[in-house]
């Protein structure tokens, strides 16, 4: 009987990635933890393979880069260095696909699948809003056009300047 296929809630993936530089990241603890590996397994096999890894595959997070995301994670206790001695490693989504060249296992193959499925679908959703912007930032063009108009044509007409009727006094009288 063949296995059923791994199923991780794109819910919980798309909780673990975060932006950073400007790029859609997943720390490699997240990602040892999504494969079912000690982040130190992860992090050697990265290591044994630097070449298939360049800057904007992964990156180390600097030191204020790694202030700001504890900032964004509630702790009961902000001194507390969430277990992390040295500054984690980030993978984009290009650096999350050639982990699958890296962990070659069929779980690494499966979670790979699931994880840029997500951030597949994490940028369809991200297109979608700003085209749905775009179309609201059209009406709203469109009804300041029509407030205007109806403005125009609720204002009271201009009172036209009336010539005097009448006798006018001239200068020789």
């Amino acid at each position: 009987m063949p296995k059923s296929p791994l199923v991780i809630p794109a819910e919980r993936i798309a909780s673990r990635i975060y932006l950073v530089r400007g790029e859609k990241v997943m720390l490699d603890s997240d990602l040892a933890e999504l494969y079912g590996v000690p982040t130190k397994v992860l992090n050697q096999a990265v290591r044994r393979n630097k070449d298939r890894f360049p800057e904007d595959f992964m990156f180390q997070l600097t030191k204020t880069e790694l202030d700001n995301w504890r900032s964004q994670i509630v702790t009961s206790n902000p001194a507390a260095r969430m277990g992390l001695r040295i500054s984690p490693h980030v993978f984009t989504e290009h650096g999350v696909a050639m982990l699958s060249s890296v962990l070659r296992s069929k779980k690494a193959v499966q979670v790979n699948i699931a994880i840029i499925r997500t951030f597949v679908r994490i940028r369809q959703i991200l297109a979608s809003n700003r085209e749905l912007a775009r179309k609201v930032q059209e009406h709203d063009r469109q009804i300041a056009t029509l407030f205007d108009t109806v403005e125009k044509l609720l204002a009271p007409p201009a009172t036209p300047k009336k010539n005097p009727i009448g006798y006018i006094k001239s200068r020789d009288d």
